[in-house]
């Protein structure tokens, strides 16, 4: 791992002992992974999660009072994710949350080294791109299929979380990315982007209104959840509001 990618911050959530304990243990022979703390309970690594930079989750799904994926989808800006559980039928629920891999109880350590390397790859990306997209190279480069477009990030009007694409949306075009909306925000500059749903981040300069909790943008009426109003009016809104 190159020396100035910093290791990967994780949390381990399920409601066995026994199987926090052989995570951690797996975790621990990974020299790219620190281990930030155990919690029993969804609701108790909420504030965890809330307050702390995690870069990775190992999630369970069967836990009492909230399920791995009701904690997973009520995140607004979600770190990593990887689900580990005993049960195989939540595999599509999981991938439409855009987790980045589904692990079968009991958990081998091949597959374990496995899905981490997905997770590393991602969160490298992620880094590197968050240091080199400035104000004055407003350019980047999507993929489709095997062509590369070029688009400016200050044409971009609002993107959309689509499972596990992203769609990038324009005034005369959008575009399907294989891309999470995590790594698609942290890469596009956080003055000018804003993310008002977990399913929406939006540019600031294309907002036309913000109405009670709907916001619209080229005449696309966008929802904006309650967590997010307040803080996108103090620091979009008020901040240039002539009139009170």
């Amino acid at each position: 791992m190159s020396s100035n990618i910093p290791k990967m911050k994780c949390l381990i959530i399920d409601d066995e002992p026994l199987a926090r304990f052989h995570l951690k243990e797996l975790a621990d022979q990974i020299d790219f992974l620190s281990v930030e703390g155990t919690c029993a309970t969804a609701l108790e690594a909420d504030s965890i999660v809330k307050d702390s930079e995690i870069d990775l989750l190992f999630l369970d799904i069967n836990m009492p009072y909230l399920t791995g994926l009701e904690f997973l989808e009520q995140l607004e800006n979600p770190p990593l994710c990887i689900l580990t559980t005993a049960y195989s039928e939540y595999a599509l629920e999981g991938f439409r949350l855009q987790v980045v891999d589904y692990l079968l109880k009991p958990i081998a350590f091949n597959r374990f080294y496995q899905a981490v390397n997905k997770a590393q790859q991602q969160f490298i990306i992620s880094e590197k791109l968050k240091n080199t997209t400035t104000l004055d190279d407003p350019f980047l480069y999507v993929r489709q299929s095997d062509t590369f477009i070029k688009i400016s990030w200050v044409d971009i009007l609002y993107i959309e979380s689509m499972q596990n694409y992203t769609k990038l949306h324009f005034k005369d075009k959008s575009l399907m990315i294989h891309q999470t909306m995590k790594a698609i925000e942290e890469l596009l500059p956080s003055d000018h982007f804003f993310r008002i749903h977990k399913s929406y981040l939006i540019n600031i300069t294309h907002i036309d209104m913000i109405s009670g909790g709907r916001l619209f943008i080229n005449k696309i009426e966008l929802p904006i959840s309650r967590t997010r109003k307040e803080e996108l009016l103090n620091q979009v809104v008020y901040k240039k509001l002539i009139s009170k």
